[in-house]
């Protein structure tokens, strides 16, 4: 939508291909509905947060950087607010209102969409001259494969693009899930389904060795975790492999061991008498809370006055270090975005065009870059789009 809204404003006849019920479905449900469109950051600080092929982005993101993106939408009349994290999102909350605003600068630009499921490119003496949608031929001069990866496949990014990519030549590195929720080895993470913990810090290790560490919301689910922290950290595995990798989770970041341990004491100090089990609830959620008196090895039923030096400061050791030992990753399905797709090395990274198949392009999810949470993968969806409709449209080369 972006793409063809770009190559229609500077005067080409311009056509969307959409199998779905309606336009920008994907679009529709990121950041939770609330629709994270970019980061309030410099293209230089997007490249950070892209760990995979970075360097491909850089003329892209030089063209239309995240600054590019605001001033575009709020020229369409959606009102943007930035939030922690420099997530950038619509001052209503709807990412109904990013798309609807796609749709009228489509019909204002004069777009058509055209309804149908793209099947077969149209390859004529090594050129792409349009595409074969729902039986019906449909001739152009270019043509922007821009179909998503692999996850949320219910809202039309299904997958189907890496086919019309092989049939034009190109390699399509094999889809993973990116940006996923994990499954652990403990159950008891059953027990707190649904608990949302903000302020903590987390880490991704294996071997011993921090691959990567966040601080922010982390979500407890009948499988695992979920959450922003834990999305991220998912980028970081290259290949998943079973017990091979843990999630450290320090439940008091702001606390030193020494003043978690000066808090515990207090906190048994104030509640001379009670039951161990029931005297964590001032220090932790109360749905986490028996879960944590259980992993302690103390005894619930203790009193606190009971409870040795050394058991205390083991259980603000397990504050500072609860350890999930990570299993898998959910389905590919669930996936926020997909790490793989088309090779970049057979990409023009100046104006997104094939490489082997003059007039094809591509935009977005199906090239095989991804970044991290924070509107990163919406920003490179939008640099490459605008890449390809000013390359289409003779802006530049």
């Amino acid at each position: 939508m972006f793409c063809a809204a770009h190559a229609a404003a500077a005067g080409l006849r311009t056509g969307v291909a959409e199998h779905g019920r309606s336009l920008g479905r994907k679009l529709g449900i990121t950041g939770k509905g609330r629709c994270n469109l970019t980061n309030d950051c410099s293209a230089d600080e997007v490249l950070k947060n892209i760990p995979r092929n970075p360097r491909f982005l850089y003329s892209a993101l030089s063209k239309f950087a995240p600054a590019d993106v605001m001033e575009y939408f709020e020229n369409l009349g959606v009102p943007l607010k930035t939030e922690r994290g420099r997530r950038v999102f619509p001052v209503s909350d709807k990412a109904g209102d990013i798309v609807r605003a796609l749709e009228r600068q489509l019909d204002k630009t004069g777009a058509e969409v055209i309804r149908g499921n793209c099947t077969r490119l149209i390859i004529e003496q090594g050129e792409c001259r349009g595409a074969v949608i729902s039986g019906r031929e449909v001739r152009a001069g270019a043509v922007v494969l821009a179909t998503g990866g692999a996850s949320y496949p219910a809202t039309g990014s299904d997958g189907s693009g890496y086919a019309l990519a092989r049939q034009a030549g190109h390699t399509v590195i094999p889809p993973e899930p990116s940006l996923i929720p994990m499954e652990t080895e403990e159950r008891w993470v059953a027990q707190v389904a649904g608990l949302d913990l903000r302020n903590i810090s987390m880490r991704l290790t294996r071997d011993g060795k921090t691959l990567y560490e966040d601080f922010g919301e982390l979500l407890f689910t009948a499988y695992g975790v979920g959450g922003p922290t834990i999305l991220s950290a998912s980028a970081h595995i290259p290949q998943m492999k079973p017990g091979e990798y843990c999630i450290e989770i320090d439940l008091k970041p702001a606390l030193s061991e020494k003043k978690l341990d000066d808090r515990i004491l207090r906190d048994f100090a104030e509640r001379r008498g009670m039951r161990f089990a029931d005297s964590l609830r001032g220090l932790l959620p109360a749905q986490l809370a028996p879960v944590i008196a259980e992993l302690s090895g103390i005894p619930a039923d203790r009193k606190v006055d009971e409870v040795t030096k050394e058991q205390r400061r083991e259980l603000g050791r397990l504050l500072k270090r609860l350890t999930l030992h990570v299993t898998k990753f959910r389905p590919i399905e669930e996936a926020i975005i997909t790490r793989g797709g088309v090779s970049v090395k057979e990409i023009n990274p100046n104006t997104m065009e094939s490489k082997l198949c003059r007039g094809l392009y591509f935009a977005g999810e199906i090239i095989d870059c991804d970044a991290y949470t924070g509107g990163f993968n919406l920003q490179i969806a939008f640099s490459t789009a605008y890449a390809a409709a000013m390359a289409i449209s003779g802006q530049y080369s």
